[in-house]
């Protein structure tokens, strides 16, 4: 295998501070927040709109890389699980994902509703929510 490049294109402005603030998933509390873009990729967020959905991906970057398994929802009763079939943010590759709504748009920043990443945690990727109808 080869090595890969990841190049931040902003970070994540958050009230949350540390791991044991963040909820486990948004709908468990997760705060506004905004997503702040580097001024290079400007050109990048035309098309973005207030009152859309998108997927952000993000990079943990205070997880732990070397976890391969976990009690889901670090409950010990629950059994021990391979991080693939998880949710957790300590994983060998920490991409976080998140589906988050527009709430504003102001320059190169974004104001999202219930996202759950750590203030200052990097942002790889937006892209569109794509919806199937039924």
């Amino acid at each position: 295998m080869t090595g890969l490049t990841l190049r931040p294109v902003g970070r994540v402005e958050s009230p949350l501070a540390a791991r044991r603030d963040a909820p486990r998933q948004p709908d468990e509390g997760a705060p506004d927040a905004w997503l702040v873009f580097d001024d290079r990729y400007a050109e990048a967020l035309d098309g973005l709109e207030p009152g859309t959905d998108v997927v952000l991906l993000t990079w943990l970057d205070r997880a732990d890389r070397d976890t391969l398994a976990v009690h889901p929802r670090g409950t010990p009763r629950r059994p021990l699980t391979g991080v693939f079939a998880t949710r957790a943010p300590d994983r060998p590759n920490p991409i976080g994902l998140h589906t988050v709504h527009i709430l504003d748009i102001s320059g190169t920043r974004v104001h999202v509703s219930h996202l759950e990443a750590l203030d200052g945690t990097p942002i790889l990727d937006v892209k569109p929510l794509l919806r199937r109808d039924r």
